[in-house]
């Protein structure tokens, strides 16, 4: 079957109710039939369901489904996006490791590799996504573990070639851990490309909806074990809920997916002919720095656009008054367009270098472009570039 079919048809066995939508395991616990049982499960002779904290029927259904769309053998459900970006470098990394990073990152990512890991002794290497292959191969060091990158990355959709770094990880045995989050296994799976650990944020497309918070890692089985020992002894899980709803949810991944893609590469060709706007960026523009690579390795160029404007954050305060349909907001993935400015919202604890370095402007707005229909679209933001240039010149 079809991964699409499989999506939708994949759910947990069916009980005596016979029940037609998957079901819903809203329990702490379950129970042993003898204290024999007990025993076996906990020492794992026998498997099954002890604690939710340790796995839940809902969330098992929700993990074996995103293994599936990303030809990944295991994986473990986390209650948040970071809380799986956090677990995949604290369950395998160690005092003394080395990581090698893309140096566009999400900044809860960013604040974790420089924040947080140092702490504990392990150390970094940035590069530029675009960085080429010999400057990969010159950052590995003898203590190297693992390389981690975001494709496309948040926000400045920059990319990374990931059959490059599949080779690298290869050659000295590294770890390669992707952010798959802004593709989804829609348009990517870096699983074919050598990945061993796939992360996302579920919150994101993966529910679709701006419902639930959600995280996933899904890899190999060696490369997820310790991950569930991680997960299950300090306990960022996943609630049953929220996989029931990321369950269902997946089953018109592929589907919105399309949808969201043809809206914003027809958004960024009608932005990019409008001179009020400085530059759009976005992977399937003949423009984006990365085109070629972004064929290569998406279907599609994925549903963020990004746009910069002259003036500055007041300009970027002008436009999105301007607006009249999109959401402000700091999420995305959404059914519904979603802008955010990330220099003053998701990226704003970077220091101001850091922000120059990313090419995170005070004028760049990143567009979750949603599901309206795209005439609409183009419609308001082509106003407010208007208007809001106007005002900036009035002034």
């Amino acid at each position: 079957m079809k991964k699409q079919t499989k999506a939708i048809r994949t759910q947990t066995p069916q009980t005596h109710f016979r029940e037609h939508s998957t079901p819903l395991f809203l329990t702490s616990s379950f129970t042993f039939e003898t204290a024999e049982q007990g025993k076996a499960l906990f020492d794992e002779t026998e498997q099954g369901n002890l604690y939710s904290r340790f796995s839940n029927p809902t969330v098992q259904e929700f993990v074996d489904k995103v293994c599936m769309l990303e030809d990944c053998e295991d994986g473990v459900a986390t209650a948040t996006g970071m809380a799986a970006v956090f677990a995949s470098f604290a369950a395998i990394l160690q005092a003394g490791d080395h990581i090698i990073a893309s140096r566009a990152l999400f900044g809860s990512a960013h604040q974790i590799i420089t924040q947080i890991l140092s702490k504990w002794n392990i150390t970094h290497t940035y590069l530029d996504a675009s960085a080429p292959e010999e400057d990969w191969e010159a950052a590995v060091l003898p203590n190297t573990k693992m390389v981690y990158v975001e494709t496309p990355s948040n926000p400045g959709l920059e990319l990374v070639d990931m059959a490059m770094i599949g080779r690298l990880c290869k050659k000295h045995g590294l770890i390669f851990n992707v952010d798959n989050c802004f593709a989804t296994s829609a348009l990517q799976n870096p699983a074919e490309f050598g990945a061993h650990l796939v992360v996302h944020s579920a919150t994101k497309f993966m529910d679709g909806q701006g419902r639930v918070l959600g995280g996933v890692v899904v890899g190999t089985k060696e490369h997820i074990k310790p991950l569930r020992f991680f997960c299950r002894q300090t306990g960022p899980s996943m609630s049953p809920f929220n996989a029931w709803v990321l369950s269902k949810s997946l089953e018109t991944l592929d589907l919105r997916m399309e949808k969201h893609c043809a809206n914003a590469l027809e958004l960024a060709e009608a932005l990019e002919k409008l001179p009020e706007i400085k530059q759009v960026n976005y992977p399937f523009l003949s423009s984006h720095a990365q085109h070629e690579l972004a064929k290569q390795q998406m279907s599609a160029g994925g549903a963020i656009v990004t746009i910069d404007l002259e003036g500055g954050f007041e300009r970027v305060c002008a436009f999105m008054k301007a607006l009249q349909i999109p959401s402000l907001s700091s999420n995305l993935g959404d059914t519904r367009t979603i802008v955010t400015n990330p220099y003053t919202t998701t990226h704003s604890k970077l220091k101001p270098e850091e922000k120059e370095n990313l090419g995170i402007t005070e004028g760049l707005i990143r567009i979750s472009v949603g599901l309206e229909a795209v005439e609409d679209l183009i419609e308001d933001f082509t106003q407010a570039a208007q208007v809001s240039a106007e005002m900036l010149v009035s002034q």
